[in-house]
């Protein structure tokens, strides 16, 4: 075990938790809701420093970033635990046992073992994903200062419930961010996810302006967040809080863990929070879980032609000079754009 940071010592041997939006107070040999972090008699320690569960050389664009270093390749890891209890959580075999309080699984690791793997494998940054790198910051935190410091950009993948105190410790050494913002209803967060919708929001606008490269997710699930006046205050909120370049992915949804008695998403919801999104005003929107649909490219904003071609995760046309589109020489925001 590994001592935990971002935490404080409560009444009775308590330990109050300050790493993530839930604030849990931890009673002496119990854990917290994310399950990996536990109080011995007074002290906070993190139980997946040194636990990996999986690790893996991805395309950026898998994450999903679509105009942060696109065609790179990005090494990507996650420890287990998760601080939601997502229904239909598409990784519940990694995330969820240890809320139960099930056995730490994983590999032993090392921020230096993982830099030294992403290094070998010639990525250009390292990706705390899969499960939710919050609860397991104290390795993020570590690992992402020396890829820092040995030139690799750092990425987070992330459901957005972290403190603000957690953020601040992570200002400067992240470099790009895809959040979930999973509805934008409070019901939805507290009924479907065990958490709440508000902290999400007001770390979107954080995460924009400490000036980390910003995509947001929402995965679409028929009933439930789907509604034309849902999408339309998602869109809405993702135009006007986080600008019109901000890229929103739309995510099909298939039946995963708890929530199987769903349909996959409907091609015409999807199309219609694509619409939604347009209507907005904003430039980028992307429909993911769908093969070879015509919302995968990137358009210019300004002529609307295609500057990034994909097929899946693979680049195959590229409109771009030093970020700005051939047909009509407009900006295309990113970072790392060809």
């Amino acid at each position: 075990m590994h001592e935990a940071r971002l935490w404080e010592k409560a009444a009775e041997g308590r330990a109050h938790c300050r790493l993530c939006s839930h604030f849990c107070r931890i009673g002496d040999n119990e854990r917290g809701q994310c399950g990996v972090r536990e109080n011995h008699a007074g002290t906070l320690f993190t139980l997946v420093y040194d636990r990996v569960a999986a690790a893996n050389l991805d395309p950026v664009e898998k994450k999903p970033l679509y105009h942060f270093l696109p065609g790179t390749m990005t090494f990507s890891f996650g420890t287990p635990g998760c601080n939601f209890a997502c229904s239909f959580c598409q990784n519940a075999s990694l995330s969820q046992p240890p809320r139960s309080g099930a056995r730490i699984a994983g590999h032993p690791a090392s921020p230096e073992s993982l830099l030294a793997a992403a290094l070998e494998c010639g990525a250009q940054s390292i990706s705390y994903t899969y499960s939710e790198p919050t609860i397991f910051f104290e390795l993020v935190q570590d690992t992402a200062a020396l890829a820092r410091a040995r030139g690799l950009k750092n990425i987070l993948v992330s459901n957005g419930f972290m403190s603000r105190f957690c953020l601040e410790e992570l200002d400067g050494l992240i470099d790009a961010a895809n959040i979930d913002l999973k509805a934008f209803s409070e019901d939805f967060y507290r009924e479907r996810c065990a958490a709440r919708l508000a902290p999400v929001l007001e770390n979107l606008k954080r995460i924009k302006a400490m000036g980390w490269w910003l995509e947001v997710t929402t995965l679409l699930i028929p009933g439930l967040n789907d509604s034309d006046r849902e999408l339309a205050d998602i869109a809405g909120f993702i135009a006007a809080e986080l600008g019109p370049d901000t890229p929103w992915h739309i995510s099909r949804f298939h039946p995963q863990h708890k929530l199987q008695d769903r349909p996959p998403t409907p091609l015409e919801r999807l199309e219609a929070a694509a619409e939604a999104g347009a209507r907005a005003g904003l430039h980028y929107v992307y429909v993911g879980n769908v093969p070879g649909n015509d919302h995968g490219h990137t358009l210019c904003p300004s002529c609307r032609k295609v500057v990034l071609g994909r097929r899946g995760f693979e680049l195959t046309k590229i409109a771009l000079k030093d970020g700005r589109c051939t047909h009509c020489g407009a900006t295309v925001a990113g970072v790392g754009l060809p």
